[in-house]
């Protein structure tokens, strides 16, 4: 039985010879030689980090020797959000920095997938497939500007195209196929991609999903499209049956080709990424090459610590920007570990076994893993070769303190591990560890170099050990360069600088210590987020409306006490019906086939009415707070709604909770 700790129980403390091996010293001990300047601690460097932003980025530039064919002008034009213009004049090339870090001594990848056994790519040939493909989207007549779009699981031959996508100049984006088709549709049809790369079928559990019949509705609703390519996951070069007008992944690879990456401006798009808002469409989210270069290198490596060789592991999809976040590793030369599969079958021990035969350092997973790993009593430390692991990293939800405990009781007492917070927004953390701080129960160790956070109340007012929200006061080379198809970037606008003009709101509630770590308590908007994969309320009442037995429905998710995140959701139904098993079925199914089957709800409730505004907007956010516990009085303003009798039904539901 293990002892119970509080939230701050200091854990883990860098020794000296981690700290004196770690990037981040030999980054401080090249500033102290290169540019006179002398820090002390994690604290003093990040303290000049987020002031003199300017000099720090370039000094991350010049220490990790970024290649361009052309100077930049200036680091950045003037301080401002939105609207920053970094490292203007430069022209660059993602691929061709991840292709420098080719070596004879360490593999690019390895890759396992629930059916079959590890399996180690090299660089050579990493680079071979990646000109061959390049070479054919050049011939399919793509270009710089034209997006390449994919439905594709986390398989090498998606790292691969999106690799000659940037190579090219293209604009990658990429969704997992176990998405349904209509959030596919939704989000490629803003973006009128060019080519179409999709998988015919993957497993999941053990069992396999045919996807033939959403490529053939994708490939219908997208009239931009010129060329679709197919990849059969059973045999990649299999050519399996596919719609008509296909290409299949074996066309792209057969003549040898010279790889020559296009050389582009530092805020030349190089991928989309969606992220819901609580109303419509979801948001395409556009990230430069430079910026994600720029903010990869450094996190990557002055955080997460990878040096050449390393193996780097992090549970994703390919719809979670983590797997955007992982091949990054790429970039310092070490080795991405991908897995395509589920991390529960055939049991829990599938991914730490994983880790021990292929000798991972950086083991990265989400907090519901770890959480259910510790309710499932496992002891990875005990029952496998875990001696090259050295760092664990959660994201997708807050790891709360027990959990923290669990990896240090059960997988390793030395073990630098970090709670990071960020988002597909930037693509990165804002909140993570580092090889110089320590490790708090229940806490992220730090905020990440050059990312000015803090937690601001209703008016703006900078916070210290009090909860507010997460803001960010100053740019960052990584925050998108626009959101596609949003030319006056009112969206963008709205989407992050509503309430406080000229500084970036995430979204997160948090709460800044007076050591520098910090506490996430939750989402302090509607958007839902399961596995670290945000979704928005309005994507659900799409589809569950659809239903001609539902008449209306709300939907919120939050994290409960002890890691679990839980998303209930709320219907009314037409008049006579009941809410029977049969009818939480239907609703269930139409949910997994037409939306996303990792966003199933917990609970389905049946309610008289809806809580909303005069004007019929939905309280989601209001529900979710008097969940979560906090008084009716300052979760809503009930004179303010249209119907504040529905209000009870939650009230009631609180108190039970919350009991």
């Amino acid at each position: 039985m293990e002892a119970h700790i509080a939230e701050g129980t200091l854990l883990w403390e860098p020794s000296e010879v981690i700290r004196r091996q770690s990037n981040i010293r030999a980054y401080m001990d090249w500033l102290r030689q290169h540019r006179g300047l002398d820090f002390n601690d994690y604290d003093t460097l990040w303290k000049w980090s987020v002031t003199d932003i300017e000099n720090f980025w370039q000094s991350v530039w010049d220490y990790y020797a970024l290649q361009t064919s052309a100077p930049f002008d200036t680091v950045l034009a003037e301080r401002k959000m939105p609207g920053e213009d970094w490292f203007p004049g430069a022209r660059l090339n993602y691929t061709e920095h991840v292709m420098r870090n080719a070596s004879k001594r360490f593999p690019a990848l390895i890759f396992q997938s629930e059916s079959a056994a590890a399996v180690e790519i090299s660089w050579r040939q990493l680079h071979e497939r990646v000109a061959s493909v390049a070479a054919s989207l050049r011939r399919m007549g793509v270009g710089p500007g034209d997006r390449v779009a994919a439905m594709l699981p986390n398989i090498p031959e998606t790292l691969i195209a999106f690799l000659a996508a940037a190579a090219i100049g293209a604009v990658w984006s990429c969704c997992s196929p176990d998405f349904g088709t209509r959030s596919v549709i939704d989000r490629f049809t803003q973006i009128k991609p060019k080519v179409l790369l999709a998988v015919e079928g993957y497993t999941y559990g053990g069992r396999h999903y045919d996807r033939m019949d959403a490529v053939s509705h994708l490939t219908a609703a997208l009239p931009s499209l010129t060329h679709t390519v197919l990849i059969g996951t059973a045999d990649p070069d299999s050519g399996a049956a596919g719609p008509k007008k296909v290409l299949f992944w074996k066309d792209l690879l057969q003549e040898p080709a010279k790889l020559v990456c296009e050389q582009v401006p530092f805020s030349h798009p190089l991928w989309i990424l969606y992220s819901s808002g609580t109303t419509g469409l979801p948001k395409p989210i556009v990230h430069s090459h430079g910026g994600i270069l720029l903010e990869l290198v450094k996190i990557l490596g002055l955080h997460v610590d990878l040096k050449p060789g390393d193996r780097f592991f992090w549970f994703t999809t390919t719809g979670w920007m983590v797997w955007n976040f992982l091949q990054g590793g790429l970039l310092l030369g070490a080795t991405p570990v991908l897995f395509d599969g589920n991390p529960g079958y055939p049991n829990l021990n599938v991914l730490w076994l994983l880790a021990a035969e292929t000798g991972v350092k950086v083991f990265g997973t989400s907090a519901p893993f770890l959480m259910a790993c510790r309710k499932a009593g496992l002891q990875p430390g005990r029952d496998f070769g875990l001696e090259r692991l050295q760092a664990i990293g959660s994201t997708g939800s807050p790891l709360p303190p027990e959990g923290f405990q669990w990896v240090y009781d059960q997988v390793g007492k030395e073990l630098l591990l970090f709670s990071a917070c960020g988002g597909t927004d930037v693509c990165t953390a804002f909140l993570s560890g580092c090889p110089l701080v320590p490790v708090w129960a229940g806490e992220s160790s730090c905020r990440c170099l050059g990312d000015k956070v803090a937690a601001f109340d209703e008016n703006g007012r900078s916070l210290e050990n009090e909860v507010g929200e997460l803001v960010v006061t100053e740019p960052m080379p990584s925050m998108p360069v626009f959101f596609w198809n949003d030319p006056e970037c009112r969206r963008y606008r709205d989407s992050y600088f509503d309430m406080y003009p000229g500084v970036w709101r995430h979204g997160d509630w948090i709460r800044i210590t007076d050591r520098g770590s910090a506490v996430i308590l939750g989402r302090s908007d509607a958007t839902l987020k399961r596995m670290g994969v945000r979704m928005g309320s309005g994507d659900f009442y799409t589809v569950i409306e659809s239903l001609p037995e539902v008449e209306n429905s709300l939907i919120v998710g939050f994290d409960r006490p002890g890691g679990a995140y839980y998303m209930p959701l709320f219907v009314v139904l037409q008049q006579g019906l009941a809410l029977d098993d049969a009818m939480k079925g239907k609703i269930k199914d139409k949910i997994r086939t037409e939306l996303s089957p990792r966003h199933l709800p917990d609970d389905i409730f049946a309610v008289p009415d809806i809580p909303c505004t005069l004007t019929g907007k939905k309280l989601e956010v209001p529900v979710k707070k008097i969940l979560m516990g906090i008084p009716v009085e300052k979760a809503v303003n009930l004179g303010s709604m249209g119907n504040p009798e529905s209000m009870d039904h939650f009230i009631e539901m609180a108190a039970r909770l919350n009991s």
